[in-house]
């Protein structure tokens, strides 16, 4: 069994910053079980300051690589793909196979347009004042004035019956 040490607590620490490991793949790679684990924070004030640090920063890396794909998805960008198309050539390798020779090499540029989605993510999330995703509706009577003000508890009650009935129907 792994002791605990500065060596450890560093390759625990890289580990939460270089990916998103579950606490038991990162376990299993420090030889160590998810007891241990749970114990040396509990038990290690530093350790769980470390842990609670690295995973702040893997989040922030995260984040700024997220908040990078939206605005290309948001503008929407180019990519350039090649295709090469082989014929078999005279030439043979160690087996006797005929080696690949380049008949063709196509590149073409493609652009890939915004994304309708991360448009509307980023307008209901960045300005919800004017962009909402969601919609209301009001029912009023003519001239606006309220439909069910005026009546009384039965006859509203009647009128959610005579709804349902014809819902059921």
């Amino acid at each position: 069994m792994a002791k605990y040490n500065k060596k450890m607590v560093e390759r625990i620490v890289g580990l939460i910053k270089s990916d998103t490991y579950t606490i038991a793949e990162i376990c299993r790679q420090v030889g160590i079980n998810q007891k241990t684990f749970h114990e040396w924070i509990n038990t290690h004030e530093e350790f769980a300051l470390a842990v609670e640090e690295a995973r702040a920063e893997l989040m922030q890396s995260m984040a700024m690589v997220a908040k990078k794909s939206l605005r290309r998805k948001l503008e929407g960008y180019d990519v350039t793909e090649t295709r090469t198309v082989t014929v078999p050539s005279s030439k043979l390798d160690k087996e006797g196979n005929p080696l690949p020779k380049i008949k063709e090499q196509i590149t073409t540029k493609k652009h890939i347009a915004a994304d309708t989605t991360a448009i509307i993510f980023t307008l209901t999330n960045g300005d919800p004042d004017h962009w909402r995703n969601r919609q209301s509706t009001e029912v009023t009577g003519k001239d606006g004035q309220d439909l069910f003000a005026k009546k009384t508890d039965e006859e509203l009650a009647a009128m959610i019956q005579d709804l349902q009935r014809k819902l059921d129907s």
